[in-house]
C-alpha cells in the first residue's frame, strides 16, 4: 500500500466525509474514491459502510485503522528526521503558546535559533483546549502558560514575560466610558472561559469571586482566539486580557480598560520533568540569561 493511499485511508476514517478528506488533503473526492476502491481488492473486503448520507467504519476498516495509525506515525516520524537531518538539524522543539507570540517575545526565538541552528524551534499558538493534555501526549515539549502552575509531574522554568491586566468590552458597552474598572466590576457581567481547566489556574486567570465575594459568572465556554474576541466585539460577553493583547488586536468595536486591582500575569516555560531534554534545558537557559519582559 503506497504512503499517499495510507494517508486518504486514515484521513478519510477520522472525518467519515469523502468531501472533507478531498479538501484537507486537497485531492479531488475521485482521488480519495479510487484509492478507497483499491485498498478494498487488495484487501478483499468492504473498509467503509457508505450511504447518500453517512460513511461509518466496518469491523475490517476498524481493525485496519487502529494497525496503521501508530505504523503511519512512526513512519511520517522517521521521514521527518530524515528531513532534518539533511538540512544539519539534529532535533525540533515544539513550543506551544498560550500569551500571544508577540514581536516582544521574538527576540527569546531569534537568540535561541542563533545559538543553537542543530536545533529547529517550533513556535505555536494554542488553542484553548487542555494545554497540560497536549504537553503530557507530547504533542508539545514547552508550554508557555500563565504562573501558577502546581502539576506535580511539570517543571516550571523562568518567567518571560510579566503583564498587568486590561479589560476587553464593546465599543458600545456601559463599561466603555471608564478610565478603569475594579475587579469588583466584573460580577455584573458574563465572562468566558476555555473548558476543561484545572480550577486552582482558572482562578489565577480571572478569579471565581470579586473582592466583595459575588460570584464572577461564566458563560460558555470559548475554545479559540477569534471566536473570545468576536463575542467581545458583539458585546455578548466581557473578557480579561494581559496588556499585550492590545498591541495583538487593533479593532475598532473593542475598547481596553485598565484593571488596576487585578493580579499581573507571569508566563513561564513549562514542562514535563520526566521529558526534560538538552533543547529545554538550552531555552530556559536563554530565556533567564536575556531576563523577563516587563510591560
Amino acid at each position: 500500500m503506497e504512503l499517499r493511499d495510507i494517508e486518504i485511508f486514515l484521513v478519510l476514517a477520522e472525518e467519515l466525509h469523502f468531501g472533507r478528506t478531498a479538501e484537507r488533503l486537497r485531492v479531488s473526492q475521485a482521488r480519495v474514491s479510487q484509492a478507497i476502491k483499491k485498498q478494498e481488492r487488495r484487501i478483499g473486503a468492504v473498509l467503509f459502510e457508505r450511504t447518500s448520507r453517512t460513511v461509518r467504519l466496518t469491523d475490517v476498516g476498524r481493525q485496519l485503522r487502529d494497525d496503521l495509525q501508530p505504523v503511519y506515525a512512526g513512519l511520517h516520524e522517521s521521514l521527518e528526521r530524515a528531513r532534518l537531518a539533511a538540512r544539519g538539524v539534529t532535533g525540533r522543539l515544539r513550543v506551544g503558546m498560550m500569551p500571544f507570540n508577540i514581536v516582544d517575545l521574538h527576540f527569546y526565538w531569534r537568540e535561541f535559533r542563533s545559538r543553537y541552528p542543530q536545533w529547529e524551534l517550533e513556535v505555536r499558538q494554542l488553542a484553548y483546549i487542555d494545554p497540560f493534555g497536549r504537553l503530557r501526549d507530547g504533542d508539545l515539549d514547552v508550554l508557555v502558560g500563565w504562573l501558577p502552575v502546581k502539576e506535580p509531574d511539570f517543571t516550571v522554568g523562568p518567567v518571560l514575560l510579566t503583564d498587568p491586566r486590561i479589560l476587553a468590552v464593546s465599543a458600545d458597552h456601559e463599561l466603555a466610558r471608564h478610565t478603569s474598572v475594579r475587579l469588583e466590576m466584573f460580577a455584573d457581567f458574563p465572562h468566558p472561559m476555555p473548558p476543561a481547566m484545572p480550577d486552582y489556574w482558572e482562578d489565577g486567570y480571572l478569579p471565581f469571586h470579586s473582592p466583595r465575594g459575588r460570584t464572577i459568572e461564566r458563560g460558555r465556554p470559548v475554545t479559540d482566539a477569534e471566536d473570545l474576541i468576536n463575542r467581545v466585539g458583539m458585546g455578548e460577553i466581557i473578557h480579561g486580557f494581559p496588556s499585550h493583547v492590545a498591541r495583538h488586536w487593533g479593532m475598532p468595536n473593542v475598547r481596553w480598560i485598565p484593571v488596576p486591582d487585578l493580579a499581573t500575569l507571569s508566563y513561564a516555560l513549562i514542562w514535563r520533568t520526566d521529558a526534560e531534554n538538552e533543547p529545554i534545558r538550552a531555552l530556559a537557559d536563554t530565556v533567564r540569561e536575556l531576563g523577563t519582559l516587563r510591560f
